[in-house]
């Protein structure tokens, strides 16, 4: 299973939005220097993280975006599920455009399946917060300083 940038890009800024703290704010572009990538990819994953109730954007002079629930109330495999734009391992997943010859006797499919879930399963057992544990060590890596 490889996951979309999308979906990298909305779980490093929950990730870095944690680490900041729920007090302070941060910017679009603070995050996008910090981890090196696209200012424009993360602009809409956080438009879309503020939809989905992951953060809460303030506008104007001195705004900026924070999380909007603790980080022990956002689950890493329901980011996932609401960030993923299909979970079509193989052709044979989506119905509407499978044109694979064995799919009536294929035993592979249920065998994938059945991983897809169990890595779901992994991931709903981790929230936001188990994975920012070293936070002390993630802030000076994105050049964050902590009180």
């Amino acid at each position: 299973m490889r996951l979309t940038v999308y979906t990298d890009y909305s779980l490093r800024t929950l990730m870095y939005l944690g680490v900041r703290g729920q007090e302070h704010l941060a910017t679009i572009q603070e995050i996008a220097d910090a981890y090196q990538i696209s200012k424009n990819h993360l602009m809409k994953v956080t438009y879309d993280l503020g939809q989905l109730g992951y953060i809460e954007t303030i506008r104007g002079r001195g705004g900026g975006i924070r999380l909007a629930m603790a980080p022990e109330e956002i689950n890493i495999g329901g980011v996932v599920r609401k960030t993923e734009e299909d979970f079509h391992l193989v052709e044979c997943f989506n119905p509407e455009s499978n044109l694979c010859k064995i799919s009536a006797e294929c035993q592979l499919k249920g065998a994938l399946n059945e991983a897809l879930k169990a890595y779901i399963a992994v991931l709903d057992s981790y929230t936001l917060a188990d994975v920012i544990t070293t936070k002390d060590a993630l802030a000076n890596l994105f050049g964050i300083t902590r009180n």
